[in-house]
């Protein structure tokens, strides 16, 4: 058994998953044994000012480090820390990771939006994939979604677009970005096609929640659209109280909406499913799989 542990730095939150991984002949058995969400929002920072602040650097470094206390009482042998969004994109990224590494110890990777994307899809199982269907992953995150469309049981194409959640808080000009993504999935998909619909992502699994939709049941478009006209005359103390929304919840739940109703409008999608896995997920397999995970050091 491999005790395995994947950190996500992404624009609105870090996430610490840890595994047991018991190898098991052709399919491991993944056990999930801790979770752990931190609303740091580092996209506040890097998509209006173009740098992530000394506070920001401080208090992720504060999270890191109890992460890796966590990860200690867990007896942790491997780990990898990727960042996304934000750090890709802020100017004074290297400085960042180097300041980290210098109070922590810890070793940051960013990626790119295509290797997320990637990475996402290895979250979910491949091997029960139906081999008739196209399916179409999308991950809403706080600065980007990423798209991955799997046929005949294999990934055919993976996609990152700078519309994100956190983002779309300051930017009321995405015409153009909508455009683009409906391009690319109209392209890219035949919607003659039997398309099978799968989301992940934070808010994807709030939405389910709010909107009465049973786990391991699909989330229909209706539902989607009616929770949106209900949410959107609210402002967003309202959303708070009559949502039952966390404060770094109650802003970003809208454009995430409607990130999903664009995707589900694009391809002609009337359901979606939602298998709770995201980007850690597929982090653990990968480690796993790749060996390329991190020690950890006492």
């Amino acid at each position: 058994m491999k005790r395995i542990a994947a950190i996500d730095i992404g624009s609105n939150a870090v996430r610490m998953l840890i595994c047991y991984v018991i190898p098991c002949g052709k399919e491991n058995i993944y056990q999930k044994n801790s979770y752990l969400r931190l609303p740091l929002r580092l996209g506040e920072d890097s998509f209006s000012d173009g740098i992530i602040s000394e506070d920001k650097i401080k208090t992720l470094s504060e999270a890191l480090i109890s992460f890796k206390y966590i990860m200690r009482v867990h007896k942790v042998q491997q780990y990898q820390i990727y960042a996304t969004s934000a750090l890709r994109e802020s100017r004074n990224s290297t400085s960042v990771i180097l300041k980290i590494k210098k109070v922590t110890g810890l070793n940051i990777n960013i990626i790119t939006g295509l290797k997320e994307a990637k990475i996402i899809a290895k979250g979910n199982l491949l091997s029960k994939l139906d081999y008739n269907k196209t399916y179409l992953y999308v991950d809403v995150g706080g600065g980007s979604t990423e798209y991955s469309i799997l046929k005949k049981g294999e990934k055919k194409k993976s996609k990152s677009f700078k519309f994100g959640t956190v983002r779309l808080l300051n930017n009321s000009d995405v015409s153009s970005t909508k455009k683009k993504i409906n391009k690319w999935l109209t392209t890219n998909i035949d919607l003659k096609d039997k398309i099978k619909l799968y989301a992940t992502g934070g808010n994807i699994n709030k939405i389910q929640s709010m909107s009465g939709t049973k786990n391991g049941k699909p989330i229909s478009y209706i539902s989607i659209k009616d929770l949106l006209n209900k949410m959107i005359d609210c402002d967003y103390k309202e959303r708070m109280i009559k949502f039952n929304l966390t404060p770094d919840r109650a802003d970003v739940i809208i454009p995430a909406l409607e990130i999903f109703i664009l995707t589900m409008e694009s391809v002609n999608a009337n359901k979606m499913f939602i298998p709770k896995t995201g980007l850690v997920d597929g982090m653990i397999k990968e480690i796993f799989n790749e060996k390329n995970g991190n020690r950890l050091n006492p």
